[in-house]
Formats: C-alpha cells, sequence, structure tokens
C-alpha cells in the first residue's frame, strides 16, 4: 500500500525510533507510548488486520510474537511485557497495517480488560 503510515515507515519515508529490523518485521518505539515501554513490531509486508491473514504470513507473525518480549527486555522491561494486536473497529485497530503494541516497563501493566 502506497499511502500506508506503516509501509511508508518502513521504506524509510517517515522517521521512526527503530529498535529492530530484519527480513521479515520492522519494530520502532510508539510516538504516544502509553506505558515506560511501548514498541510496534509490524510485519514488513502489508497486511491490513488479522482478518486479512494468510498461510503465506504466518513466518512474518511468528516472527512478531519470537521478538516481543527480548525487544521489551532489552528497552527496560526485563520482568515480562504484554503483547497486543487490535484488529478491525471492534478490537479499535487505528492503523490499518496489522501491528504489535509490546508494553512493559518497571510496574505492572493492570487489568487485561475493564467490564462495563
Amino acid at each position: 500500500m502506497d499511502n500506508c503510515l506503516f509501509c511508508r515507515i518502513v521504506r524509510g519515508e517517515i522517521p521512526s525510533r527503530k529498535v529492530y529490523e530484519d527480513d521479515l518485521v520492522y519494530a520502532f518505539h510508539d510516538i504516544n507510548p502509553a506505558r515506560p515501554v511501548h514498541i510496534l513490531v509490524i510485519p514488513k509486508h502489508h497486511i491490513a488486520s488479522l482478518a486479512d491473514v494468510g498461510v503465506a504470513d504466518e513466518p512474518a507473525l511468528g516472527r512478531v510474537l519470537a521478538v516481543a518480549h527480548r525487544l521489551a527486555s532489552e528497552n527496560g522491561s526485563p520482568d515480562g511485557c504484554r503483547v497486543i494486536i487490535n484488529s478491525g473497529r471492534i478490537g479499535q485497530q487505528e492503523v490499518p497495517h496489522l501491528h504489535a503494541h509490546v508494553v512493559g516497563g518497571p510496574e505492572p501493566v493492570g487489568p487485561m480488560l475493564k467490564r462495563n
């Protein structure tokens, strides 16, 4: 996708604070962090959301999860992290390129969900 925000970051057209890159994924600090550690890990090829994942995407998605804890630990959350993937309108996905939020820090991140 030519105009996708995250595709443009991967291509170097928009600056980011990169923390990791390999042949399948790119990771960078969130520009509006919700926690002391807040890293986004994205597949380098465009996948709009979890609803669009196919068999060919499995290596990239596996890599997203495989590097999450290491990146959290290396960036200030050595005792664990939370990995969040929002998908679609109900999941409140804000950028239409699949991405995992890796969040943590020195204190626990809090409850998983608030009950309504």
